[in-house]
């Protein structure tokens, strides 16, 4: 095990670090630009994972020199994952760390989903009542790759931000964490 006693609290990702969304995320993406005729490119849509969908539409507006409104397309890729009605899978190997550092250690989920897909989602793996701090980008002015995500974790559970250690699965989130000085 990953030794963290160093540390008085961890952050995790939720989406692609401590749960396996990603590919139904993803798909809902390839939808979600066919419909609103945005290129799809799986590796560069998988680059922004852990920006808000609002966000990540303005994103792709500017790089394809769109206007779409970023509800609306917020709106329809929700539904697009909601349709598929997948429950993601918990990643057992950050599940172990999780496990391994709950019982002496604050845990804090900071996630650019929006809180009612975070709260099913935790909820529906048992983890919400077990956690000090969920920062959703429902929650935040600036999501990531702004470092406000994981400062508002970091005061939430009482912990200064460089005593904090995070796990990400994206470079957009690495960016935020070391920005808040985790």
């Amino acid at each position: 095990m990953v030794d963290l006693s160093s540390y008085q609290g961890i952050v995790f990702d939720m989406d692609g670090t401590l749960v396996d969304s990603m590919p139904a995320h993803m798909e809902a993406w390839r939808v979600t630009c066919e419909n609103f005729g945005y290129p799809f490119d799986l590796d560069y849509m998988y680059s922004l994972g852990g920006v808000p969908t609002r966000q990540t539409v303005v994103v792709l507006n500017d790089k394809f020199s769109m206007d779409h409104d970023p509800s609306e397309v917020a709106r329809y890729k929700r539904e697009s994952w909601e349709a598929m009605n997948l429950e993601p899978v918990i990643i057992e190997s950050t599940m172990a760390v999780f496990n391994h550092y709950r019982p002496h250690m604050a845990i804090g989920i900071g996630t650019g989903a929006e809180r009612p897909h975070a709260e099913h989602l935790l909820t529906s793996h048992g983890l919400l009542e077990r956690i000090d701090s969920l920062v959703t980008a429902t929650d935040v002015t600036h999501g990531k790759p702004h470092p406000e995500t994981f400062l508002t974790v970091a005061r939430q559970m009482g912990i200064e931000p460089s005593k904090c250690v995070v796990f990400e699965d994206t470079e957009i989130g690495r960016q935020a964490a070391r920005d808040a000085g985790l």
